[in-house]
């Protein structure tokens, strides 16, 4: 059966592309930043905690860059069972590939890569770092006051959770088709009574 609307169809198979590429960038972006943050917390800031020189502070200290070694969930959640978190991180990996398939809107690709970039570059430290597969520490290294080291996978994860929330909340379609809605059934005009014969 041919297309009703060729043009609207094609003009969504566009759209669907470049939504898609925003996601993959993003979710690229994420990683490559993440993974050469952790790479330089490892390079100055492993360095500075066994010598015991302490971390770098900046704004007053109200921001400190020290280096930590995370075994369990966001912000030290949970450790000592790395590998359920792992297995976690895997699960979500593939949510978000299922659910990228319909992109077409451009806040969601935003939200989805940033989640997906997040969830990967956490990911990779688990498989690749000591003590092996599914049981590798993650590095954090920033640090705010009342609250744990964290990384920038971490931050990733929680901004893009928000934006997750904030387009459900204002029903943004992932595929970028507006909801149906109801179209109010009206009366039909008053008539003249019939005259009674």
């Amino acid at each position: 059966m041919a297309d009703p609307n060729p043009v609207a169809s094609s003009g969504q198979k566009r759209g669907n592309r470049r939504d898609l590429t925003v996601f993959g960038v993003t979710a690229l972006l994420i990683i490559g930043f993440d993974q050469l943050t952790k790479f330089l917390a490892q390079e100055y800031l492993l360095p500075r905690r066994t010598s015991g020189e302490g971390p770098i502070e900046f704004l007053g200290g109200f921001v400190k860059f020290t280096y930590a070694e995370n075994t369990g969930a966001a912000f030290s959640i949970g450790s000592g069972i790395t590998w359920i978190f792992t297995l976690i991180a895997l699960v979500v990996v593939f949510v978000i590939f299922r659910y990228a398939r319909r992109l077409a809107s451009l806040p969601w690709a935003l939200v989805l890569g940033g989640l997906l970039g997040g969830s990967l570059g956490n990911l990779i430290d688990r498989m690749f770092r000591a003590p092996g597969p599914f049981q590798g520490f993650v590095v954090d290294f920033i640090q705010l006051p009342y609250w744990a080291i964290f990384n920038i996978a971490d931050m990733s994860i929680v901004i893009s959770g928000i934006g997750i929330a904030i387009l459900l909340f204002r029903g943004i379609p992932i595929d970028g088709k507006p909801t149906l809605e109801t179209t109010p059934v009206t009366a039909p005009a008053d008539t003249p009574d019939r005259l009674d014969s």
